[in-house]
């Protein structure tokens, strides 16, 4: 397996997103970027806003938060509009009321929500849009392509960041401890 293809299930299912209904899924026709691609973003990102973040600690949105904030140079945003603080930090009800303009919004949001999301992140003039694992819309991708976005789905923010600058580690992969021994006590 190549290190640009990890599994969702062992690899990060703390950053999916509920899977899109029946109804919902589409074929796979859209190509993301690659990973220098991925990496370049990254590399150019200075402010990430999460759409649908929550205080909730079992949310794959408040791990990739925790994350962002300790472990990455990232200007962190919330947005929730039934939210007013996470980990401390004050969160906005829309893009829009940002006091800044994010370079990339990383999005949490259920599927018939990303055409309404795209909308406003193009409002709002961001550069790049990200749907974590498990988050995919193809009419979406194009639209934002189209409008000159850069436009990631199904990866998670955190698991890119890490694979990147060196730390699966803190993401708890790639621990360097490789035994086939039970740990004692």
């Amino acid at each position: 397996m190549s290190s640009d293809a990890l599994d969702p299930v062992t690899a990060g299912a703390a950053c999916a997103v509920p899977a899109p209904t029946d109804t919902a899924r589409e074929r796979r026709i859209w190509v993301g970027p690659s990973a220098p691609e991925r990496l370049d973003l990254l590399r150019r990102t200075r402010s990430i806003a999460i759409v649908g973040a929550s205080a909730n600690a079992s949310r794959a949105s408040y791990f990739v938060a925790t994350y962002l904030l300790s472990s990455s140079p990232y200007d962190v945003y919330f947005v929730n509009p039934r939210a007013t603080q996470i980990l401390g930090r004050p969160v906005y009800p829309s893009l829009e009321a940002l006091p800044v303009v994010p370079d990339l919004v990383d999005v949490f949001r259920r599927h018939d929500d990303l055409p309404t999301v795209l909308d406003e992140t193009l409002a709002v003039g961001a550069r790049a849009l990200w749907l974590q694992l498990g988050s995919w819309h193809e009419e979406v991708a194009r639209r934002a392509e189209a409008a000159g976005l850069d436009v990631v789905m199904d990866r998670c923010v955190k698991i890119e960041h890490a694979r990147f600058h060196g730390g699966l580690h803190l993401a708890g992969f790639d621990t360097g401890v490789i035994s086939s021994r039970r740990a004692l006590g």
